[in-house]
């Protein structure tokens, strides 16, 4: 069966995607925001995954959870009983402050098989701290095979998770600002997409990455205006943190 994401692309549809469910009204990579992004329509959502200590699969943006949590550290060194007796709402409003970190588990039984999910693998080291294999067995789990997309930086990461479960598509994501060479790390890989920073996408681009057969998704989109450019350039999808405003922009 077809992945539908590529699918989508080969059809010429443009996918809106919850940029950590929908980020800009509730906090970032938690159960609301993603339940918000299908209640506005998002065709998809992106979020983040990391391996808990104990082995399971969690949703954190950073690598820390100091930023988005009343905790500290590293989210790769805390066990799931610790992540989910974290608060992990009320930095975002106090009315969320009950809200916990999610299990990639809860994520795809709460709206996996009603949208498309990116998932982004956050992956920072040369080896491997078994996240690939516990986001792939996750995926095998739901059964989500031809409704994910993998993403990372880190072009390892992406090589790992492909010798695991060859059947999903892989999205190499790219920042200038990442602190390693990641192209040269990536060489002569194939992927299935492109996932730049939405400023470094012109028509050159498009061009280039047509001619290697590879879809092109922009992160984060959050101008209307920046959303119909990228569409004219044919742009296969789009994340952002209003979900909302892009499909109301796109219906007009």
């Amino acid at each position: 069966m077809e992945n539908l994401i590529l699918q989508a692309a080969q059809d010429g549809e443009l996918l809106i995607y919850g940029h950590s469910g929908a980020m800009g009204y509730r906090p970032t990579n938690t159960l609301p925001a993603f339940e918000l992004a299908l209640e506005q329509g998002a065709h998809a959502v992106e979020l983040d995954a990391h391996r808990s200590k104990d082995g399971h699969v969690v949703v954190v943006h950073d690598f820390t959870v100091d930023r988005t949590s009343n905790g500290t550290g590293r989210v790769n060194e805390m066990t799931l009983a610790e992540l989910k007796a974290l608060d992990a709402g009320s930095w975002f409003d106090e009315k969320y402050a009950d809200i916990q970190v999610p299990t990639l588990d809860e994520v795809f039984e709460a709206v996996g098989h009603k949208m498309l999910v990116n998932v982004e693998i956050k992956s920072d080291s040369q080896e491997t701290d078994g996240v690939e294999q516990a986001v792939a067995d996750c995926i095998a789990r739901h059964n989500m095979q031809q409704r994910v997309i993998m993403s990372c930086f880190n072009p390892l990461a992406l090589k790992r998770f492909r010798a695991i479960m060859p059947q999903v598509p892989l999205a190499f994501l790219f920042a200038s600002d990442v602190p390693y060479d990641t192209k040269a790390l990536l060489g002569d890989f194939q992927y299935e997409a492109y996932h730049p920073n939405y400023m470094m996408i012109d028509g050159d681009l498009m061009q280039q990455e047509a001619k290697q057969g590879r879809i092109v998704n922009a992160w984060t989109v959050n101008e209307v205006e920046d959303t119909l450019k990228l569409r004219d350039l044919g742009v296969h999808g789009i994340m952002t943190d209003y979900p909302d405003v892009m499909l109301n922009a796109l219906k007009a």
